[in-house]
C-alpha cells in the first residue's frame, strides 16, 4: 500500500480562491512548526492578463504580514529539492501551469516523436515527491478544467489526460485533499495518523 506524503493538495475553478486558501494553509503550517515559507511560481508573464494575476499573488503575500521566498521555476522543479529542509512549508502554484510548460519545452519532441506522456508525468510527480520529502510539507494548487468537454486536438486530449492522472496520483500520496468551490474549501481527503 501506498504511504503518503506530506503533501496537501488544493484545487478549484479559476479565481474560486483556491490560492488564498492555500497561502492561509501554507502560513499555518509553517507557525505550527515555527518554520520559513517558500513559495515555487511556474507562471510565466506571457501576457498583460498573466502579469496582472501574478503581481496580484504577489500582493497578497506581502499583505499576509509573513515573509516568504519565492522560487521562479516553470520547469523541472526537482532541481529545488536540496534548496529545502525538514523547516520548510512550500506553496507550489500551481500544477496546471507546470504541465503546460513542460509540455510546450519539449515542443519539437511532441512534433516529431508524439512526446513519450510517461517521460513529462515523471518528471514532474518525481519533482513534487523529491521537494515533499525534502521540506515539512508541500501545498500544492491545481485548477479543475477537465469538466468540461474536451475538443478533438491531440496535445489537448494529452494535457488533459496528464492533469487528470497526475490529480489521482497526487492525491492518492496526499495527507489531504480539498476542493475550493466559490471561496468555500470542501475537504475531500483526510489522512489521520494512528496514535502509537
Amino acid at each position: 500500500m501506498e504511504t503518503t506524503t506530506s503533501i496537501t493538495f488544493i484545487t478549484g475553478g479559476v479565481r474560486s480562491g483556491k490560492s488564498s486558501f492555500a497561502e492561509r494553509i501554507a502560513i499555518q503550517k509553517a507557525e505550527e512548526i515555527g518554520g520559513s515559507l517558500h513559495y515555487i511560481a511556474t507562471g510565466r508573464a506571457t501576457d498583460s492578463e498573466m502579469r496582472l494575476r501574478i503581481k496580484r499573488h504577489q500582493e497578497d503575500r506581502n499583505k499576509s504580514g509573513h515573509s516568504w521566498k519565492t522560487w521562479e521555476k516553470e520547469t523541472n522543479i526537482s532541481t529545488l529539492a536540496t534548496e529545502f529542509n525538514k523547516k520548510d512549508v512550500i506553496l507550489l502554484d500551481c500544477l496546471t501551469t507546470m504541465l503546460s510548460n513542460e509540455l510546450f519545452a519539449h515542443e519539437a519532441d511532441w512534433v516529431e516523436q508524439r512526446l513519450e506522456k510517461k517521460k513529462v508525468f515523471q518528471r514532474i510527480w518525481q519533482g513534487i515527491k523529491e521537494i515533499a520529502d525534502y521540506s515539512n510539507q508541500v501545498v500544492l494548487v491545481s485548477n479543475e478544467v477537465l469538466n468540461e468537454p474536451i475538443l478533438p486536438n491531440e496535445l489537448l486530449v494529452t494535457y488533459s489526460e496528464l492533469l487528470g492522472k497526475l490529480h489521482q496520483k497526487i492525491v492518492r500520496y496526499a495527507e489531504s485533499a480539498y476542493l475550493v468551490e466559490a471561496g468555500v474549501p470542501l475537504l475531500m481527503k483526510m489522512h489521520v495518523q494512528k496514535g502509537g
